[in-house]
């Protein structure tokens, strides 16, 4: 197969909308670009088809994540668009880290790698092997941290970043502007807009949170008015849970969760309910098996920690306990940040949930109704 050089690539995969389309063929196959986009654009599915347009250039594609869960996501939606004899690889960026420079790649002391360190290794041998260099294709871009992008200047034949600087949860992250400062002037820029997830009701909700940026366009479905749902306890919580998954047997329902206290709660709960289909439970401490190798396609309960809720889409969302927030500023980023992540995760229904005598201070605002008597 002729190696393909500066020309784009066709568009190789039906399904993408017109602005997508126009989104991947506006990107040249080399150099370093920054696709920017909100909740529901379609970053993610846009950065599994850059990745195999990229693979058609012969050199080897990664397609990296912070977020074990996302990754194993994108792996999923990568199994669906490979072409024979290019392929790509979804990964942590964890995991490319330590296969690059070995296990006993320098830290610093938060735990973190060495970003400085690590750029005057990758300096060292830049030019060596350059078959092997990869191109790197980077999703929710936003949550990783300016070093990792002077790095990956340096350790990748070309970087492509997808991201949204609304969507800044970690503490090593980095805006739109940082990203380009990092990656070189001539880096690429394109925005991607946009809302194919959400209906009109839970991006009104959303556009509550939103920190900066320019307000995205209205979708155009229609559906249920999000809610605000109070619970007497956790096993409340949980039958409610089980009456949704009974009443929407084929739908993937997301129960998004600040404590891991109240997702082993919920668990225990949800396991004896009898569900059609058993729930699942996303831990990143488990090292593999049922707690770490999830199906997220088929319908049924998904229980996650907010942290690792990013990238992902569920036809309900329940965010369970909005009461853990009870003590954060309102006006805060970090809180209207974490919001606007988790709302956004919704495709048809959003149910705010909260336990206690008195709803958090950032529910006491919202412009939507109280519901005592839990009804879908």
């Amino acid at each position: 197969m002729t190696a393909m050089t500066t020309a784009n690539t066709p568009v190789l995969h039906p399904g993408l909308t017109p602005a997508q389309r126009d989104c991947l063929d506006a990107l040249p196959l080399t150099g370093n670009h920054l696709v920017s986009g909100p909740p529901g654009s379609g970053k993610s599915l846009l950065a599994a088809h850059r990745a195999v347009h990229l693979a058609l250039t012969g050199r080897p594609t990664l397609l990296l994540s912070r977020s074990r869960l996302l990754s194993r996501l994108l792996r999923d939606t990568l199994a669906g668009l490979t072409v024979p004899g290019a392929p790509v690889e979804a990964a942590t960026v964890h995991g490319w880290i330590n296969r690059r420079f070995g296990q006993d790649a320098p830290r610093t002391e938060d735990g973190w790698f060495d970003w400085t360190a690590l750029t005057h290794r990758a300096a060292t041998t830049l030019g060596e092997n350059d078959t092997a260099t990869p191109h790197l294709v980077i999703d929710e871009g936003q949550d990783l941290s300016p070093g990792f992008y002077r790095l990956v200047r340096l350790a990748a034949a070309s970087v492509t970043v997808f991201a949204d600087e609304c969507q800044r949860l970690t503490d090593t992250n980095s805006t739109l502007t940082e990203i380009t400062d990092a990656l070189g002037r001539s880096t690429g820029r394109i925005e991607i807009t946009g809302n194919h997830r959400n209906t009109r009701e839970i991006a009104a909700l959303a556009e509550h949170f939103r920190t900066g940026g320019p307000r995205p366009r209205t979708p155009f479905r229609s559906g249920t008015v999000p809610v605000v749902r109070h619970y007497s306890g956790t096993r409340a919580l949980a039958d409610d849970i089980a009456t949704m998954a009974a009443r929407h047997p084929k739908d993937r329902i997301g129960v998004i969760v600040n404590s891991l206290r109240t997702a082993a709660d919920l668990m225990r709960h949800l396991e004896r309910a009898g569900l059609v289909h058993e729930p699942q439970l996303y831990s990143s401490a488990a090292p593999s098996g049922r707690y770490r190798d999830l199906d997220l396609a088929r319908p049924g309960v998904v229980l996650v920690h907010r942290a690792s809720a990013k990238g992902l889409d569920f036809d309900t969302v329940v965010i369970a306990d909005t009461e853990t927030d009870s003590a954060t500023d309102p006006t805060a980023a970090s809180l209207r940040m974490a919001y606007y992540v988790m709302i956004t995760r919704a495709r048809e229904r959003l149910v705010l949930g909260w336990q206690g005598s008195r709803p958090p201070r950032h529910l006491e605002a919202l412009a939507i109704r109280e519901d005592h008597n839990p009804e879908d």
